[in-house]
Protein backbone atom coordinates (compact mmCIF):
# COMPACT_ATOMS: atom_id res chain seq x y z
CA UNK A 1 0.00 0.00 0.00
CA UNK A 2 1.50 3.49 -1.22
CA UNK A 3 -0.34 6.54 -0.70
CA UNK A 4 0.53 10.07 -1.94
CA UNK A 5 -1.75 13.04 0.64
CA UNK A 6 -1.77 16.65 -0.13
CA UNK A 7 0.52 17.24 2.59
CA UNK A 8 3.31 16.39 0.30
CA UNK A 9 2.77 19.95 -1.00
CA UNK A 10 6.37 20.50 -2.79
CA UNK A 11 5.50 17.11 -4.80
CA UNK A 12 2.19 18.59 -6.04
CA UNK A 13 3.98 21.88 -7.08
CA UNK A 14 6.87 20.48 -8.13
CA UNK A 15 4.78 18.23 -11.05
CA UNK A 16 2.50 20.79 -11.76
CA UNK A 17 3.83 24.27 -11.41
CA UNK A 18 2.70 26.97 -8.71
CA UNK A 19 -0.24 27.59 -9.28
CA UNK A 20 -2.53 31.11 -8.74
CA UNK A 21 -4.33 32.09 -6.00
CA UNK A 22 -7.60 31.64 -7.33
CA UNK A 23 -6.67 27.97 -8.24
CA UNK A 24 -5.54 26.92 -5.20
CA UNK A 25 -7.95 24.51 -3.51
CA UNK A 26 -7.54 25.04 0.23
CA UNK A 27 -6.35 21.14 0.73
CA UNK A 28 -5.36 21.95 4.20
CA UNK A 29 -8.87 23.08 5.11
CA UNK A 30 -9.80 21.21 8.00
CA UNK A 31 -13.37 19.48 6.19
CA UNK A 32 -11.36 19.01 3.28
CA UNK A 33 -9.14 16.63 5.26
CA UNK A 34 -11.91 14.94 7.00
CA UNK A 35 -13.44 14.42 3.26
CA UNK A 36 -10.03 13.38 1.85
CA UNK A 37 -10.04 10.35 5.02
CA UNK A 38 -13.25 9.82 4.88
CA UNK A 39 -12.53 8.86 1.00
CA UNK A 40 -9.59 6.51 2.07
CA UNK A 41 -11.61 4.70 4.31
CA UNK A 42 -14.37 4.25 2.18
CA UNK A 43 -11.98 3.53 -1.17
CA UNK A 44 -9.58 1.00 1.18
CA UNK A 45 -12.18 -1.36 2.30
CA UNK A 46 -14.50 -1.50 -1.10
CA UNK A 47 -11.59 -2.84 -2.91
CA UNK A 48 -11.29 -5.64 0.04
CA UNK A 49 -15.13 -6.48 -0.12
CA UNK A 50 -14.88 -6.41 -3.69
CA UNK A 51 -11.57 -8.40 -3.70
CA UNK A 52 -9.94 -6.48 -6.25
CA UNK A 53 -6.51 -7.25 -5.93
CA UNK A 54 -5.19 -3.60 -6.78
CA UNK A 55 -6.59 -0.28 -6.75
CA UNK A 56 -5.28 3.19 -7.76
CA UNK A 57 -7.16 6.79 -7.37
CA UNK A 58 -6.44 10.20 -7.55
CA UNK A 59 -8.69 13.19 -6.18
CA UNK A 60 -7.74 16.48 -8.15
CA UNK A 61 -8.65 19.94 -7.76
CA UNK A 62 -7.49 22.37 -10.92
CA UNK A 63 -3.75 22.34 -11.07
CA UNK A 64 -3.38 20.59 -7.09
CA UNK A 65 -3.59 16.62 -6.62
CA UNK A 66 -5.73 16.62 -3.00
CA UNK A 67 -4.80 12.97 -2.91
CA UNK A 68 -3.49 9.80 -4.57
CA UNK A 69 -2.96 6.12 -3.68
CA UNK A 70 -3.00 2.75 -3.95
CA UNK A 71 -4.20 -0.17 -2.25
CA UNK A 72 -3.77 -3.85 -2.39
CA UNK A 73 -1.21 -5.18 -4.87
CA UNK A 74 -0.25 -4.47 -8.72
CA UNK A 75 0.90 -8.57 -8.68
CA UNK A 76 -0.71 -10.95 -6.64
CA UNK A 77 2.15 -13.43 -6.96
CA UNK A 78 5.33 -10.90 -6.15
CA UNK A 79 3.21 -9.10 -3.49
CA UNK A 80 4.54 -5.80 -5.61
CA UNK A 81 2.32 -2.87 -4.03
CA UNK A 82 -0.43 -0.53 -6.17
CA UNK A 83 0.28 3.12 -6.12
CA UNK A 84 -0.48 6.24 -7.74
CA UNK A 85 2.94 5.13 -10.08
CA UNK A 86 1.34 1.80 -11.06
CA UNK A 87 0.67 1.79 -14.85
CA UNK A 88 -2.59 0.28 -15.74
CA UNK A 89 -4.44 -0.72 -18.99
CA UNK A 90 -6.94 2.25 -19.12
CA UNK A 91 -8.62 1.02 -22.63
CA UNK A 92 -11.48 3.06 -23.78
CA UNK A 93 -10.04 6.04 -21.88
CA UNK A 94 -7.88 6.04 -25.23
CA UNK A 95 -10.68 7.62 -27.09
CA UNK A 96 -10.24 11.02 -25.13
CA UNK A 97 -6.59 11.43 -26.51
CA UNK A 98 -7.46 10.25 -29.92
CA UNK A 99 -10.16 12.83 -30.13
CA UNK A 100 -8.30 15.50 -28.85
CA UNK A 101 -5.86 14.75 -31.55
CA UNK A 102 -8.30 14.38 -34.36
CA UNK A 103 -9.85 18.02 -33.24
CA UNK A 104 -6.21 19.32 -32.98
CA UNK A 105 -6.05 18.92 -36.71
CA UNK A 106 -9.52 20.30 -37.24
CA UNK A 107 -8.49 23.27 -35.15
CA UNK A 108 -5.42 23.61 -38.03
CA UNK A 109 -8.02 23.23 -40.87
CA UNK A 110 -6.95 20.19 -42.53
CA UNK A 111 -10.51 18.43 -41.84
CA UNK A 112 -14.58 19.37 -40.71
CA UNK A 113 -16.42 17.53 -38.16
CA UNK A 114 -18.91 17.22 -41.29
CA UNK A 115 -16.24 15.37 -43.61
CA UNK A 116 -17.17 11.88 -44.86
CA UNK A 117 -14.72 9.15 -42.89
CA UNK A 118 -13.59 8.15 -46.53
CA UNK A 119 -12.63 11.89 -47.92
CA UNK A 120 -9.70 11.25 -45.83
CA UNK A 121 -9.43 7.09 -45.84
CA UNK A 122 -10.40 5.91 -49.41
CA UNK A 123 -9.93 2.33 -48.03
CA UNK A 124 -13.06 3.15 -45.98
CA UNK A 125 -15.59 1.02 -48.08
CA UNK A 126 -17.92 -0.48 -45.76
CA UNK A 127 -21.17 -1.71 -47.13
CA UNK A 128 -24.08 0.46 -46.08
CA UNK A 129 -26.76 -0.34 -43.86
CA UNK A 130 -30.44 -1.35 -45.42
CA UNK A 131 -32.72 1.61 -46.10
CA UNK A 132 -31.47 5.39 -46.88
CA UNK A 133 -28.31 6.27 -45.15
CA UNK A 134 -26.08 9.46 -45.26
CA UNK A 135 -22.32 9.26 -45.12
CA UNK A 136 -20.05 8.09 -42.00
CA UNK A 137 -18.99 11.66 -41.06
CA UNK A 138 -15.90 12.90 -38.42
CA UNK A 139 -18.58 14.05 -35.84
CA UNK A 140 -20.72 10.50 -36.55
CA UNK A 141 -17.63 8.53 -35.22
CA UNK A 142 -16.87 10.40 -32.46
CA UNK A 143 -20.45 10.52 -30.93
CA UNK A 144 -20.37 6.83 -31.93
CA UNK A 145 -23.50 7.49 -33.86
CA UNK A 146 -22.29 6.76 -36.87
CA UNK A 147 -24.14 3.57 -37.52
CA UNK A 148 -21.26 1.39 -37.67
CA UNK A 149 -20.45 -2.15 -35.90
CA UNK A 150 -19.38 -2.01 -32.36
CA UNK A 151 -15.70 -3.93 -33.19
CA UNK A 152 -13.99 -4.35 -36.06
CA UNK A 153 -14.72 -8.20 -37.93
CA UNK A 154 -11.97 -10.25 -35.41
CA UNK A 155 -12.54 -11.83 -32.33
CA UNK A 156 -10.44 -10.17 -29.99
CA UNK A 157 -12.56 -9.86 -27.34
CA UNK A 158 -11.50 -13.37 -26.33
CA UNK A 159 -8.94 -15.32 -24.45
CA UNK A 160 -6.94 -16.38 -23.22
CA UNK A 161 -5.01 -14.86 -26.22
CA UNK A 162 -7.09 -11.57 -27.65
CA UNK A 163 -5.82 -11.80 -30.86
CA UNK A 164 -6.36 -7.98 -31.87
CA UNK A 165 -5.83 -7.32 -35.43
CA UNK A 166 -3.20 -5.42 -36.79
CA UNK A 167 -3.31 -2.33 -38.39
CA UNK A 168 -3.20 -4.19 -42.05
CA UNK A 169 -5.84 -6.51 -40.92
CA UNK A 170 -8.53 -3.88 -40.05
CA UNK A 171 -7.93 -2.19 -43.57
CA UNK A 172 -8.54 -5.19 -45.21
CA UNK A 173 -11.38 -6.78 -43.37
CA UNK A 174 -13.26 -2.86 -43.18
CA UNK A 175 -14.44 -3.51 -46.90
CA UNK A 176 -16.06 -6.77 -46.66
CA UNK A 177 -18.14 -5.40 -43.12
CA UNK A 178 -21.50 -3.86 -43.19
CA UNK A 179 -22.93 -0.86 -41.09
CA UNK A 180 -25.13 -1.78 -38.51
CA UNK A 181 -27.85 0.94 -38.59
CA UNK A 182 -28.06 4.21 -41.01
CA UNK A 183 -25.81 6.65 -40.43
CA UNK A 184 -27.25 9.63 -37.55
CA UNK A 185 -30.25 7.36 -36.31
CA UNK A 186 -29.21 5.69 -33.13
CA UNK A 187 -26.38 5.63 -30.50
CA UNK A 188 -24.30 2.84 -31.02
CA UNK A 189 -21.01 2.49 -28.93
CA UNK A 190 -17.76 2.02 -31.48
CA UNK A 191 -14.38 0.91 -31.09
CA UNK A 192 -14.10 0.13 -35.06
CA UNK A 193 -15.21 4.48 -34.80
CA UNK A 194 -13.05 5.30 -32.56
CA UNK A 195 -10.33 3.24 -34.10
CA UNK A 196 -11.52 5.15 -37.87
CA UNK A 197 -11.34 8.36 -35.53
CA UNK A 198 -7.01 7.66 -35.29
CA UNK A 199 -6.89 6.88 -38.72
CA UNK A 200 -8.80 9.92 -40.10
CA UNK A 201 -6.26 12.10 -37.33
CA UNK A 202 -2.82 10.55 -38.86
CA UNK A 203 -4.29 10.91 -42.08
CA UNK A 204 -4.40 14.88 -42.19
CA UNK A 205 -1.75 15.63 -39.79
CA UNK A 206 0.27 13.19 -42.27
CA UNK A 207 2.17 11.36 -39.07
CA UNK A 208 1.79 7.79 -37.47
CA UNK A 209 -1.05 7.80 -34.88
CA UNK A 210 1.86 7.03 -32.01
CA UNK A 211 3.79 9.87 -33.05
CA UNK A 212 1.00 12.20 -33.39
CA UNK A 213 -0.69 11.96 -29.98
CA UNK A 214 2.92 11.82 -28.24
CA UNK A 215 4.48 15.11 -30.14
CA UNK A 216 1.06 16.80 -30.02
CA UNK A 217 -0.27 15.79 -26.62
CA UNK A 218 1.88 13.62 -24.19
CA UNK A 219 4.71 15.36 -24.58
CA UNK A 220 3.05 18.78 -24.19
CA UNK A 221 1.67 17.60 -21.30
CA UNK A 222 4.19 15.93 -19.46
CA UNK A 223 2.32 12.79 -19.52
CA UNK A 224 5.72 10.66 -19.52
CA UNK A 225 3.69 7.62 -18.17
CA UNK A 226 0.87 7.39 -20.46
CA UNK A 227 1.89 5.81 -23.59
CA UNK A 228 -0.33 4.11 -26.86
CA UNK A 229 0.54 0.95 -26.15
CA UNK A 230 0.85 -1.67 -23.21
CA UNK A 231 4.30 -0.85 -22.06
CA UNK A 232 5.86 -4.65 -22.23
CA UNK A 233 8.87 -3.42 -21.05
CA UNK A 234 7.15 -2.86 -17.70
CA UNK A 235 5.93 -6.15 -16.80
CA UNK A 236 7.43 -7.35 -13.59
CA UNK A 237 7.86 -3.68 -12.71
CA UNK A 238 5.46 -0.57 -12.83
CA UNK A 239 2.69 -2.43 -14.51
CA UNK A 240 0.19 -4.02 -12.94
CA UNK A 241 -0.93 -7.57 -13.80
CA UNK A 242 -4.65 -7.34 -14.85
CA UNK A 243 -6.71 -10.62 -13.14
CA UNK A 244 -10.28 -11.93 -14.65
CA UNK A 245 -13.61 -11.09 -13.03
CA UNK A 246 -14.76 -12.96 -10.05
CA UNK A 247 -16.19 -16.41 -10.88
CA UNK A 248 -18.40 -18.65 -8.94
CA UNK A 249 -15.55 -20.61 -6.93
CA UNK A 250 -15.08 -16.52 -6.05
CA UNK A 251 -11.40 -16.42 -7.24
CA UNK A 252 -9.69 -14.11 -10.01
CA UNK A 253 -7.40 -15.50 -12.60
CA UNK A 254 -4.38 -13.99 -13.95
CA UNK A 255 -4.98 -12.52 -17.85
CA UNK A 256 -2.05 -12.60 -19.97
CA UNK A 257 -0.24 -9.37 -21.37
CA UNK A 258 -2.05 -8.35 -24.55
CA UNK A 259 -1.48 -5.25 -26.78
CA UNK A 260 -4.18 -3.33 -28.84
CA UNK A 261 -2.46 -3.26 -31.71
CA UNK A 262 -4.12 -1.72 -34.70
CA UNK A 263 -7.47 -0.75 -32.09
CA UNK A 264 -4.94 1.61 -29.97
CA UNK A 265 -6.90 4.85 -30.31
CA UNK A 266 -9.83 2.55 -29.38
CA UNK A 267 -8.58 1.16 -26.80
CA UNK A 268 -4.50 0.64 -26.30
CA UNK A 269 -3.51 3.20 -23.83
CA UNK A 270 -1.20 3.20 -20.41
CA UNK A 271 -1.20 5.47 -18.10
CA UNK A 272 -1.46 6.16 -14.28
CA UNK A 273 -3.71 7.78 -12.03
CA UNK A 274 -1.14 10.36 -11.55
CA UNK A 275 -0.82 10.70 -15.12
CA UNK A 276 -4.56 11.10 -15.64
CA UNK A 277 -4.47 13.71 -13.17
CA UNK A 278 -2.40 16.16 -15.08
CA UNK A 279 -5.02 15.32 -17.91
CA UNK A 280 -7.94 16.55 -16.19
CA UNK A 281 -5.88 19.35 -14.38
CA UNK A 282 -4.88 20.97 -18.21
CA UNK A 283 -8.77 21.04 -18.95
CA UNK A 284 -9.43 23.16 -15.76
CA UNK A 285 -6.43 25.64 -17.01
CA UNK A 286 -7.43 25.43 -20.51
CA UNK A 287 -10.94 26.23 -19.66
CA UNK A 288 -10.27 28.84 -17.42
CA UNK A 289 -7.14 30.63 -19.11
CA UNK A 290 -8.87 30.16 -22.58
CA UNK A 291 -6.26 30.35 -25.95
CA UNK A 292 -4.37 27.45 -27.09
CA UNK A 293 -2.70 24.80 -25.46
CA UNK A 294 -2.81 21.31 -27.85
CA UNK A 295 -6.52 22.65 -28.83
CA UNK A 296 -8.17 25.66 -28.48
CA UNK A 297 -10.43 26.52 -25.65
CA UNK A 298 -13.19 26.70 -27.17
CA UNK A 299 -12.73 23.36 -29.15
CA UNK A 300 -12.33 21.68 -25.52
CA UNK A 301 -15.79 23.13 -24.32
CA UNK A 302 -17.41 21.97 -27.83
CA UNK A 303 -15.90 18.09 -26.97
CA UNK A 304 -17.54 18.33 -23.26
CA UNK A 305 -20.99 19.78 -24.89
CA UNK A 306 -24.21 17.38 -26.00
CA UNK A 307 -23.54 16.06 -29.70
CA UNK A 308 -25.66 13.30 -29.57
CA UNK A 309 -28.57 12.49 -27.35
CA UNK A 310 -31.27 9.37 -27.81
CA UNK A 311 -34.52 10.01 -27.89
CA UNK A 312 -35.17 8.50 -25.10
CA UNK A 313 -32.68 10.36 -23.45
CA UNK A 314 -30.22 6.99 -22.49
CA UNK A 315 -27.24 7.90 -23.99
CA UNK A 316 -25.31 11.05 -24.97
CA UNK A 317 -22.25 12.02 -25.49
CA UNK A 318 -20.50 15.05 -26.65
CA UNK A 319 -16.96 14.63 -29.03
CA UNK A 320 -15.34 11.62 -27.32
CA UNK A 321 -16.61 12.68 -24.22
CA UNK A 322 -19.10 10.59 -22.48
CA UNK A 323 -21.42 13.12 -20.73
CA UNK A 324 -24.07 12.07 -17.90
CA UNK A 325 -25.86 13.45 -15.14
CA UNK A 326 -25.91 12.36 -11.31
CA UNK A 327 -28.27 13.53 -9.20
CA UNK A 328 -29.00 17.15 -10.40
CA UNK A 329 -24.74 17.25 -11.40
CA UNK A 330 -23.41 16.94 -15.03
CA UNK A 331 -20.05 15.38 -15.51
CA UNK A 332 -18.01 14.24 -18.79
CA UNK A 333 -15.37 11.95 -18.67
CA UNK A 334 -14.65 8.12 -20.22
CA UNK A 335 -14.40 4.60 -18.65
CA UNK A 336 -12.21 1.82 -19.85
CA UNK A 337 -12.87 -1.89 -19.67
CA UNK A 338 -9.81 -4.20 -20.93
CA UNK A 339 -8.84 -7.86 -20.71
CA UNK A 340 -7.70 -7.54 -16.96
CA UNK A 341 -8.41 -3.99 -16.26
CA UNK A 342 -10.88 -1.30 -15.52
CA UNK A 343 -10.58 2.59 -15.44
CA UNK A 344 -12.57 5.34 -14.93
CA UNK A 345 -11.91 8.99 -15.57
CA UNK A 346 -14.75 11.77 -13.70
CA UNK A 347 -14.60 15.83 -14.67
CA UNK A 348 -16.96 18.42 -12.70
CA UNK A 349 -15.46 20.97 -15.15
CA UNK A 350 -17.82 24.51 -13.20
CA UNK A 351 -15.99 22.63 -9.86
CA UNK A 352 -12.67 21.66 -11.54
CA UNK A 353 -13.11 18.34 -9.57
CA UNK A 354 -12.00 15.27 -11.18
CA UNK A 355 -11.51 12.13 -9.65
CA UNK A 356 -9.34 8.92 -11.18
CA UNK A 357 -9.94 5.03 -10.65
CA UNK A 358 -7.67 2.12 -11.86
CA UNK A 359 -8.52 -1.36 -11.03
CA UNK A 360 -6.51 -4.52 -12.48
CA UNK A 361 -9.42 -6.20 -12.21
CA UNK A 362 -12.62 -7.08 -14.58
CA UNK A 363 -16.35 -6.89 -13.25
CA UNK A 364 -15.43 -3.97 -11.38
CA UNK A 365 -17.93 -0.90 -11.69
CA UNK A 366 -14.93 1.58 -11.87
CA UNK A 367 -17.74 4.45 -12.67
CA UNK A 368 -19.62 3.78 -9.10
CA UNK A 369 -15.66 4.27 -7.69
CA UNK A 370 -15.47 7.68 -9.38
CA UNK A 371 -18.64 8.56 -8.99
CA UNK A 372 -18.38 7.90 -4.97
CA UNK A 373 -15.31 9.82 -4.51
CA UNK A 374 -16.37 12.57 -5.78
CA UNK A 375 -19.84 12.53 -4.17
CA UNK A 376 -17.23 12.22 -0.76
CA UNK A 377 -15.35 14.78 -2.12
CA UNK A 378 -16.53 17.44 -4.39
CA UNK A 379 -18.94 18.76 -2.50
CA UNK A 380 -16.82 19.67 0.13
CA UNK A 381 -14.09 21.33 -1.84
CA UNK A 382 -16.45 23.42 -3.94
CA UNK A 383 -17.94 24.55 -1.07
CA UNK A 384 -14.85 25.40 0.54
CA UNK A 385 -13.54 26.55 -2.46
CA UNK A 386 -16.17 29.32 -3.10
CA UNK A 387 -15.28 30.71 0.62
CA UNK A 388 -13.82 34.09 -0.12
CA UNK A 389 -11.91 34.75 3.00
CA UNK A 390 -9.77 31.27 3.94
CA UNK A 391 -8.41 32.86 6.59
CA UNK A 392 -11.91 33.74 8.71
CA UNK A 393 -11.69 32.28 12.37
CA UNK A 394 -13.36 28.61 12.37
CA UNK A 395 -14.22 26.72 15.62
CA UNK A 396 -10.63 24.36 16.52
CA UNK A 397 -11.44 20.95 15.77
CA UNK A 398 -11.62 18.95 19.26
CA UNK A 399 -8.44 16.64 19.25
CA UNK A 400 -9.80 14.68 22.03
CA UNK A 401 -12.54 12.89 19.67
CA UNK A 402 -9.81 11.69 17.61
CA UNK A 403 -9.37 9.17 20.61
CA UNK A 404 -13.03 7.37 18.94
CA UNK A 405 -12.05 7.29 15.39
CA UNK A 406 -10.79 3.61 13.42
CA UNK A 407 -12.72 1.20 12.65
CA UNK A 408 -15.21 -1.35 14.50
CA UNK A 409 -15.43 -5.31 13.93
CA UNK A 410 -19.33 -6.61 13.98
CA UNK A 411 -19.43 -10.44 15.15
CA UNK A 412 -23.07 -10.35 13.52
CA UNK A 413 -22.41 -9.71 10.34
CA UNK A 414 -18.35 -9.95 9.78
CA UNK A 415 -18.37 -6.55 8.13
CA UNK A 416 -17.44 -3.48 9.88
CA UNK A 417 -18.20 0.24 10.82
CA UNK A 418 -15.15 3.25 10.46
CA UNK A 419 -15.56 5.95 13.27
CA UNK A 420 -14.22 8.96 11.01
CA UNK A 421 -13.75 12.73 11.89
CA UNK A 422 -17.28 14.88 9.69
CA UNK A 423 -17.14 18.71 10.03
CA UNK A 424 -17.20 19.63 13.56
CA UNK A 425 -17.71 16.18 14.98
CA UNK A 426 -17.89 12.51 14.30
CA UNK A 427 -19.95 10.08 11.76
CA UNK A 428 -20.35 6.56 11.40
CA UNK A 429 -20.08 4.75 8.55
CA UNK A 430 -20.58 0.84 7.55
CA UNK A 431 -18.28 -1.14 5.27
CA UNK A 432 -18.68 -1.71 2.48
CA UNK A 433 -21.34 0.51 1.23
CA UNK A 434 -21.97 1.38 -2.68
CA UNK A 435 -23.25 4.68 -1.04
CA UNK A 436 -20.46 6.05 1.35
CA UNK A 437 -22.66 9.80 1.56
CA UNK A 438 -26.29 7.79 2.04
CA UNK A 439 -24.83 5.65 4.75
CA UNK A 440 -22.81 8.24 6.59
CA UNK A 441 -24.44 8.81 10.14
CA UNK A 442 -23.16 11.95 12.06
CA UNK A 443 -22.76 11.18 15.71
CA UNK A 444 -23.39 14.26 18.45
CA UNK A 445 -21.15 14.30 21.64
CA UNK A 446 -23.80 14.46 24.76
CA UNK A 447 -21.50 13.04 27.70
CA UNK A 448 -18.33 11.59 28.23
CA UNK A 449 -17.26 9.20 25.80
CA UNK A 450 -20.93 8.91 25.02
CA UNK A 451 -22.48 10.10 21.59
CA UNK A 452 -26.22 9.73 19.95
CA UNK A 453 -26.34 9.27 16.18
CA UNK A 454 -28.24 12.46 14.53
CA UNK A 455 -30.97 10.89 12.14
CA UNK A 456 -31.54 12.05 8.64
CA UNK A 457 -34.58 14.42 10.17
CA UNK A 458 -32.27 16.07 12.79
CA UNK A 459 -33.60 14.30 15.78
CA UNK A 460 -31.47 11.82 17.99
CA UNK A 461 -30.94 8.60 17.80
CA UNK A 462 -29.89 5.88 20.39
CA UNK A 463 -26.68 6.61 22.09
CA UNK A 464 -23.21 4.57 21.35
CA UNK A 465 -21.15 4.48 24.84
CA UNK A 466 -17.58 4.14 23.82
CA UNK A 467 -15.35 2.18 26.65
CA UNK A 468 -11.89 3.29 26.54
CA UNK A 469 -8.31 1.73 28.15
CA UNK A 470 -5.63 3.28 29.92
CA UNK A 471 -4.15 5.61 27.27
CA UNK A 472 -7.61 7.18 26.52
CA UNK A 473 -7.94 5.38 23.50
CA UNK A 474 -11.63 3.81 22.43
CA UNK A 475 -11.56 -0.05 22.61
CA UNK A 476 -15.25 -0.92 21.52
CA UNK A 477 -18.38 0.67 21.44
CA UNK A 478 -21.70 -0.20 22.82
CA UNK A 479 -25.10 0.20 20.34
CA UNK A 480 -27.84 -1.33 21.19
CA UNK A 481 -26.74 -3.10 23.50
CA UNK A 482 -24.40 -4.90 21.09
CA UNK A 483 -20.26 -4.46 21.64
CA UNK A 484 -18.17 -3.68 18.82
CA UNK A 485 -14.52 -4.00 19.15
CA UNK A 486 -11.89 -2.11 17.62
CA UNK A 487 -9.90 -3.53 14.79
CA UNK A 488 -5.82 -4.18 15.53
CA UNK A 489 -5.55 -4.09 12.00
CA UNK A 490 -7.25 -2.34 8.71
Amino acid sequence: MRLVYASAFAIVLAAFGTPPLWAQAPAEHPRVAQALELARVWLEAQRAYDQVPGVSAAIVHDQQVLWAGGYGFADLTSKRAAGPDTIYSICSISKLFTSIAILSQRDAGRLRLDDPVSRHLPWFTIAPAEGESGPVTVEGILTHASGLPRESDYPYWTGPAFPFPTREQIIERVSSQQMLYPSETVWQYSNLGLTLAGEVAAAASGRPYGELVRTLILDPLGLTSTMPEMPAGQQGKRLATGYSGLGREGARRPVPFFTANGIAPAAGFASTVEDLARFASWQFRLLAQGGTEVIKATTLREMHRVHWIDPDFTNSYGLGFAVWRSGDKTFVGHGGSCPGFRSQLLIKTDERVATVFMANAQGVDARQYTQRLYDIVGPVVAQVAKEKEQEEARDAPDPSLDAYTGSYASTFSGTETAVVRWEDGLAMLPLPTTDPMTALAKLRKVGEHTFRRVRKDGALGEPIVFETGPDGRALRYIQHSNPYDRRTVR
